[in-house]
């Protein structure tokens, strides 16, 4: 395949690099798009300041997530009892789980890394700073004294813990989410700073540890991204928890030192704990960058793209979380194989453009005991956007699966007036494994009599899934419609 690069170049006196493709960050998008685009046979600069899988493989998803499965661990010993099975915890090893998630890490991380780095499949990983350069009025990428130029350039650098103005995050006893995972040791009790998809998992992990914890929310629920009648569930499986929460509650003071956080609400309420997480959400990582300076267009901090993932400058996309909607690994993925797709349509080697990615449609989970699990629209939304709208909420009650797992929780479904669905939203242990087949039926624009002519397996949770369907298709099993 003849390269999009015009190779004459290749020598000049900038130092600049032959390739198709040059991707800047190598995290979740960047390098999901690197890898389809060398399928597709194009040349590739994957350009990466430290290691290859980003946020999300060494300081995110995958070690949050392992973090989480211990705290599960925790809790089934705990609970054993009630399953006639009598253990107790000796001590909750800090060090031990931290030795556990790394070790997650390590493998998936050198799994990628071969898989990037294979001889011969297109990818030249370039270590070190990039930064985003015009030369000669050409995008490029400058990375030291060297400089790779494509006709493409896909910009994918991630996202960073967000904090407040007047907090200091000193890592020490006021800390991100990143420096939490790098704790050796448990604290007695810890503020949360934020009540959305991260502040609740570390919240529902630390008090599986056996932590005193209290979330401190600005807006006036939890989770506030999901449907309300998810975030209210979630409150009062957290309050029997024992998880504290201030909701509708804003920080107006804070004051650390060795003995640790001492913290005033707007409200006049004061709260005090060994240390406090800010959990308030993650910008995206423009600045310093050289975006703006290329005429790449930049709203707080975010890159403005079309539905094609192109930003204002021609030839220059932007994946993941330097786009506006959810910041989901996945999301990042499904951008960066869209763009490289994008780009082989363009140039005649795929005969179908891609589908857009619509961010409605992208599954969403929350790992917090209870889990949440989610996709489409919530009840308020598509009331506002389409009028008349049904819903039917199936408990999980009715589950035999979930009665032996003991869960509590539901399936709640949202469908247009006489139309296809458009939401599922799901709390209770292991949801997150139904979401799979929720998307399936969103995406797909399926009725509810479509899903409940499928045979769910038995016992499983999946047939809360099929019992919610057959209801709200006009004929209920093991539920009133």
């Amino acid at each position: 395949m003849a390269a999009f690069y015009d190779t004459a170049r290749a020598t000049d006196a900038h130092g600049a690099e032959p390739f198709d493709l040059v991707v800047l960050g190598a995290g979740s998008g960047g390098y999901a798009c690197a890898l389809r685009a060398a399928q597709l046979g194009f040349t590739v600069a994957l350009v990466e300041k430290d290691k290859v899988g980003g946020t999300c493989l060494h300081r995110g998803c995958i070690p949050t997530k392992a973090m989480l499965h211990a705290a599960e661990v925790a809790d089934s010993v705990r609970g054993g009892s009630q399953f006639g099975v009598h253990a107790a915890i000796d001590k909750i090893d800090l060090a031990g789980v931290v030795a556990y998630a790394d070790s997650v890490v390590g493998r998936v991380y050198k799994g990628l890394s071969g898989l990037v780095s294979g001889n011969g499949n297109g990818i030249t990983v370039v270590q070190g700073n990039g930064r985003l350069t015009a030369q000669d009025g050409r995008p490029s990428v400058t990375v030291g004294d060297r400089t790779y130029q494509a006709r493409n350039l896909i910009l994918a650098t991630g996202s960073y813990p967000r904090s407040l103005p007047e907090l200091e995050i000193d890592g020490a006893k006021i800390l991100t989410s990143e420096q939490a995972l790098r704790l050796d040791r448990l604290p007695a009790s810890a503020i949360v700073l934020g009540g959305g998809v991260i502040g609740v998992e570390f919240a529902s992990a630390w008090r599986s540890f056996g932590v005193d914890v209290t979330i401190v929310e600005a807006l006036p629920r939890l989770v506030s991204g999901e449907d309300s009648s998810i975030s209210n569930a979630l409150e009062r499986a957290f309050r029997k928890r024992k998880i504290n929460m201030f909701t509708g509650a804003a920080l107006s003071e804070c004051q650390a030192d060795e003995s640790g956080v001492r913290v005033e609400l707007v409200d006049g309420q004061r709260l005090e704990a060994e240390l406090m997480l800010v959990a308030v959400g993650r910008g995206p990582r423009t600045a310093g960058l050289g975006y703006r300076e290329s005429g790449v267009d930049v709203d707080d901090g975010f890159v403005r793209v079309t539905e094609r993932l192109e930003t204002s400058v021609s030839g220059v996309y932007a994946v993941g979380d330097l786009v506006r909607g959810p910041q989901l690994a996945h999301r990042g993925f499904a951008h960066g194989i869209f763009v490289a797709e994008e780009i082989a349509n363009r140039a005649g080697v795929l005969e179908q453009a891609p589908a857009t990615i619509v961010d409605a449609n992208v599954p969403r989970v929350t790992y917090c005991d209870p889990e949440i699990a989610s996709v489409g629209l919530g009840e308020a939304e598509a009331r506002t956007r389409f009028g008349e709208v049904e819903t039917f909420t199936y408990d999980l009650a009715g589950n035999g699966k979930s009665q032996i797992l003991k869960t509590r929780g539901f399936v709640k479904l949202v469908r247009r007036s006489s139309g296809p669905v458009i939401g599922i939203h799901m709390i209770g242990a292991r949801v997150s494994e139904l979401v799979g087949e929720a998307q399936l039926i969103t995406n797909w624009d399926a009725f509810p009599a479509d899903v409940a002519d499928l045979i769910h397996a038995h016992p499983s949770q999946t047939e809360a899934l099929g019992e919610a369907h057959l209801a709200l298709a006009g004929k209920p099993l093991h539920s009133h419609g």
